[in-house]
């Protein structure tokens, strides 16, 4: 597989807020894990009337931390990047302590079922948003101007903040730089993930913050191998299915021949959003609606 050049993140300072840039501060939560890495980071963006990304879970030690670090200081605008229970559920009462709103591009659009593979930190499913914010609005304060993108793959509702003043793009979990992100359908969607990797990396931003590790200091590069990652991923896919049709299972035990296989069932639905955005693009072709238990051919086999 193409090789993403990771970045390890040094030790780190829970609750406390550090200065990031000229504008910009953060407080990690202390929820360190699989999928969150080692907690949630918070930004903070200007000062005195400030605007926060991704208040973190609902936490008392956290909360707190964050209530010390805007001490007279006033949030004039929550942020969410998406539904995830290690983003949002801190948004509602950050936001009722200073009468601001929060901002989000809506709910999640395809709620879980209960019995799918958990892949994530969890789903905050009574999330909504105050306001719904539209891909490419903007939003201002006391010396900072930040730009919506809506960013949906890893979930339908994902959106990335860019500063305007620093050319920074606070990532969410859309690109990150110590790990992949999680595509898993119905909610994540390969074909939207793989096109909105592109437009960040053609907006040529400075640095990318990630709401989990630390910054991404080349993105152009970096989003490129994000991009060559997922695209060989669908080359190994196609090689095995040109000796016959497979199902998802097959293909990951043929895959992930050196990865635990307690993490297969995982592995299975990132596989099968790559199988999703093969078959919309014409390369694969399948019994039925794209599943876990469709047999999948490509499209010139009988």
């Amino acid at each position: 597989m193409t090789s993403i050049p990771f970045i390890q993140m040094a030790d780190v300072e829970y609750g406390v807020c550090e200065t990031i840039s000229p504008s910009v501060r953060r407080v990690i939560a202390p929820n360190p894990g699989p999928f969150t890495y080692t907690g949630t980071g918070v930004y903070i963006i200007g000062h005195g009337e400030v605007a926060v990304i991704d208040p973190g879970p609902f936490d008392p030690v956290h909360e707190a931390a964050l209530d010390k670090a805007l001490t007279g200081e006033r949030v004039t605008h929550v942020f969410v990047t998406h539904h995830h229970l290690d983003h949002s559920p801190l948004a509602r009462p950050l936001a009722e302590k200073h009468g601001a709103k929060v901002y989000g591009f809506g709910a999640q659009s395809v709620l879980p079922a209960g019995g799918e593979v958990r892949l994530e930190a969890g789903d905050d499913v009574g999330f909504q948003p105050d306001i719904e914010l539209a891909d490419g609005e903007r939003f201002s304060g006391p010396g900072w101007t930040l730009e919506a993108l809506h960013t949906p793959g890893h979930t339908s509702n994902h959106v990335c903040y860019a500063l305007e003043e620093e050319n920074i793009l606070f990532s969410g979990d859309h690109v990150m730089a110590w790990s992949t992100s999680v595509i898993s359908p119905p909610d994540g969607h390969m074909g939207d993930y793989l096109r909105e990797l592109a437009r960040v990396r053609d907006r040529n931003f400075t640095r990318l913050w990630p709401t989990h590790g630390p910054a991404v200091e080349n993105p152009a590069e970096f989003v490129q191998a994000y991009i060559d990652h997922r695209l060989k991923r669908e080359q190994q896919i196609i090689a095995h299915l040109a000796s016959g049709p497979q199902r998802v299972p097959a293909l990951v035990a043929a895959i992930y021949t050196h990865v635990d296989k307690r993490l297969h069932p995982a592995a299975a639905h990132s596989i099968l959003a790559h199988m999703i955005h093969l078959v919309e693009t014409g390369a694969v072709e399948c019994d039925d609606e794209p599943s876990l238990t469709a047999r999948f051919r490509l499209r010139d086999q009988g």
